[in-house]
């Protein structure tokens, strides 16, 4: 029932898009004029579309200064107009249905302009077609590094571990300039945490990403798109900083950027040294009569080097090349101390204890080189992309705990090739087709030795060597097409997934997966209405989208974690396969207010269960549980960006049904709903002096089938500008109440326990940077939107 009430709701909101869009055009009628008000004819008229950089118009004005455009798209354009011996105009437009018209006034090239320039502030957040795009420049006022932009991103959610949550159920993948990061959540983390805060150019959130997108993002996408040189002249700025809690964290950085007018460059180089702790205590049920308590305190201790550097070169009027490379070695000393107890039920005396110290030195290094070529083949925005990127992840851990010792190696190594083609076709046609090959080696060699009668011998349970490889090819075709003023979209994409596993030791057990899966797109979008001279518009989107199970989920080789818990891969874990329907409404470009659902089928999460050998000792893994839906909703809001104050908050609900079956053959029947409420506020107290205010709260949350109790986090930070703006000092707060900490419980098949949770997340900080180097004259502000003319000539 539920389900049909769903689709109505998708096929009513479809015809109340789709109808009034029939009769909805757009005519554009410009009339360039000098400051004496007579026409400028013969002058160079350039329109391009905010939410689609590829749709240009082009003309010049005739001899009365006038230009005419018919059957134009509604929304928001930059508008460029240049003629001889006049200063270049550069502004934004809104183009509405029916008749628009505009007047530009052109400065003499000669006058110096000392007129007052009224600048409009960039909203946080902006809908393009199917993704939010993310302006930084506020949000890297009061954060140390690209990471802490993310964590104060409204809307998104950080875990403890570095996953990125669009939903409740899937981590988002996380890219850089377009391209999957196959890392680790921690190694994503940690490069993040050393790129500058103002390396990053824009953020882009994809919840429902396209058909040219790997079908592997049902937790959706989030883009982070790195700053080119894009201004004339050597630029660059240096940061150093350091923030305290219980312990402490340094940093230092360069960032380099130059453009010679041609080629730019850029160069990033960030050391850091970091340290935090993560507590925690869990009670669960031992057998039918016993309690086992625990108590572990961690300490995580790193120091990690960063190189990234670019360049972007024009080959002639039609090709654009560009290359990026990225270098990071890091080191890890974490040390944790387990204390165990078990009781009798009804006795608070304990029988039995033990303390498990365990040592981890971790060295890492990851290199990351890549390339791509871009061809412009017309003036309309027909283009061929082709990338090319390879890493290699090598990592080696040293493990000694208080019986014994171990060796783990890891070798990660991936290639991707892509191509992608776009052709603008006539009557507001777009034509989009690529395809891709992505090839992953992983190599992992486990070696542990207990200690007995004082001497080392090897644990032949424990020690192990897997190797894992996957090829996928896939090819997408999609289409879109302005009907009257409604936006259809629609493609869809073949993969073919490859997957072999092969475990060596301690016995010779291998899988193979050959599959070839559709994965259908569709998108639809339209201006509605008009709402106090904003335009309302709708977003309607699917897409069929799937999880394959990372390396690390399928490795079966052991790893020790205490004497009553150990982990291990599942090589038997089967894909996950959802459908993801949203319908989206955005105010003036902003996002107000999505509803959605996602089904997913043989989901699978991390579980705990039983060992086979004794009821005392559990082992954490991966399993196929069965489906879940969910079904969610978020509202997001800001006041109008004013002179001293903005202000933008949101909430967002989720809901998860999970049927399905634990352990194999225990009945499973969980569902849950959780709220989360998110801000980000800033006041500037002088034009060169800011406070930020940013935080969330989550009701009733959930990870996995983990149910956790409310908490949330609250953040402060307060920059003023020195030296004509060059020297930018942050002082700053983060989990001021100490807050972002959690009981949790799980209550699943025969496993029953409870814990807390905390991390050292409270913290005060310190970041100074020096902006430097030369710059060309500041561009004017394409986003001060001016509407048509109704009635009045300027």
């Amino acid at each position: 029932m539920a389900k049909n009430y769903c689709l109505s709701f998708f096929l009513i909101f479809s015809l109340s898009c789709i109808c009034p869009a029939l009769f909805a055009q757009s005519d554009i009628s410009l009339k360039i004029l000098n400051t004496s008000k007579s026409p400028i004819p013969f002058a160079s008229v350039k329109l391009v579309e905010v939410v689609d950089s590829s749709y240009v118009l082009q003309s010049l004005s005739d001899s009365s200064g006038q230009v005419f455009f018919q059957n134009v798209r509604t929304g928001r354009y930059q508008l460029e107009v240049s003629a001889i011996n006049f200063q270049p105009v550069y502004k934004g437009i809104s183009v509405q249905e029916g008749p628009n018209e505009f007047t530009i006034i052109a400065e003499n090239a000669d006058n110096k302009l000392n007129t007052v320039v009224v600048t409009a502030t960039r909203p946080l957040m902006r809908q393009e077609d199917d993704k939010t795009i993310v302006d930084p420049e506020n949000l890297a006022a009061s954060s140390t590094n690209a990471f802490e932009i993310l964590e104060q991103t409204p809307g998104l959610f950080v875990d403890q571990e570095g996953n990125i949550y669009l939903n409740s159920t899937r981590p988002a993948l996380i890219y850089i300039n377009g391209r999957e990061q196959r890392m680790s959540a921690a190694d994503v983390a940690t490069m993040l945490k050393n790129l500058p805060p103002n390396a990053i150019a824009s953020i882009e959130i994809l919840r429902t990403p396209s058909s040219r997108y790997d079908a592997s993002g049902s937790g959706g996408i989030v883009n982070v798109v790195l700053k080119k040189g894009v201004r004339i002249g050597l630029t660059g700025s240096v940061t150093l900083g350091m923030n305290q809690g219980r312990y402490g964290n340094q940093f230092l950085g360069l960032n380099l950027n130059n453009n010679n007018g041609r080629a730019t460059t850029y160069l990033n180089l960030q050391y850091g040294r970091r340290n935090t702790y993560d507590q925690l205590a869990t009670n669960r049920e031992f057998g039918l009569d016993s309690l086992l308590s625990q108590e572990a305190f961690t300490r995580y201790a790193s120091e990690n080097f960063y190189i990234g550097y670019g360049v972007n070169l024009p080959l002639g009027t039609k090709w654009e090349f560009s290359y990026d490379g990225r270098l990071s070695y890091g080191k890890q000393d974490n040390r944790s101390s387990n204390r165990s107890f078990i009781l009798l039920k009804g006795n608070s005396q304990p029988f039995f204890s033990n303390l498990t110290d365990v040592h981890n030195n971790i060295s890492n290094v990851n290199i990351n080189q890549g390339v791509n070529f871009k061809m412009k083949i017309d003036s309309a925005g027909s283009e061929w992309t082709t990338d090319a990127s390879v890493s290699f992840s090598p990592n080696k851990t040293s493990q000694i705990f208080s019986v014994g010792d171990g060796q783990i190696g890891n070798r990660l190594k991936v290639l991707a090739v892509q191509s992608n083609y776009l052709k603008k076709l006539p009557g507001q046609v777009t034509f989009e087709t690529g395809l891709k090959t992505t090839v992953v080696r992983f190599n992992n060699r486990t070696d542990y030795f207990r200690n007995q009668n004082g001497n080392r011998v090897k644990d032949n349970l424990r020690t192990g060597a897997y190797n894992f490889n996957e090829n996928i090819h896939s090819a997408y075709v999609q289409a879109s097409k302005n009907l009257r003023g409604i936006i259809v979209k629609m493609g869809t994409r073949l993969e073919n997934t490859n997957m072999q596993g092969n475990q060596l030791l301690p016995g010779d057990t291998s899988f193979n997966i050959n599959r070839t899966d559709l994965f259908p797109y569709v998108y639809l979008s339209r201006n509605l209405m008009k709402i106090a001279g904003y335009d309302l518009k709708a977003y309607l989107v699917y897409r069929r989208t799937l999880v394959r199970p990372a390396y690390e989920y399928l490795n079966p080789s052991i790893r020790f974690i205490d004497p009553f818990l150990f982990e291990t891969g599942n090589p038997s874990l089967r894909p996950q396969f959802t459908n993801n329907y949203e319908a989206n409404i955005s105010v003036d470009e902003r996002p107000i207010f999505a509803v959605g659902v996602n089904e997913t089928k043989d989901i699978f999460t991390q579980v705990v269960y039983p060992s086979d050998s004794t009821e005392r000792v559990s082992f954490r893994t991966y399993d196929n549980l069965g489906t879940n839906k969910e079904t969610y909703f978020r509202i997001l809001g800001a006041l109008p960006p004013g002179q001293k104050y903005f202000a933008v908050a949101g909430a967002q609900y989720n809901h998860n049904n999970y049927k399905g079956a634990y352990e194999g053959d225990k009945p499973l029947a969980f569902s849950r709903g959780s709220w989360s409420v998110f801000s980000y506020q800033t006041y500037k107290i002088t034009p060169l002096t800011q406070l930020s205010l940013h935080g969330f709260i989550r009701f009733n949350g959930q990870l996995q089938f983990y149910e956790l109790s409310s908490f949330g986090q609250m953040n402060l930070s307060i920059n003023h500008q020195f030296f004509n703006r060059k020297l930018i000092v942050t002082l700053s707060g983060s989990d001021l109440f100490f807050t972002n900490n959690n009981n949790f419980t799980l209550n699943q098949g025969s496993i029953k326990a409870s814990g807390y949770r905390e991390s050292d997340t409270r913290r005060i900080g310190l970041n100074i940077r020096y902006n430097f180097g030369f710059r060309k004259k500041e561009e004017q502000n394409f986003f001060n939107i001016e509407s048509p003319d109704r009635g009045n000539t300027q």
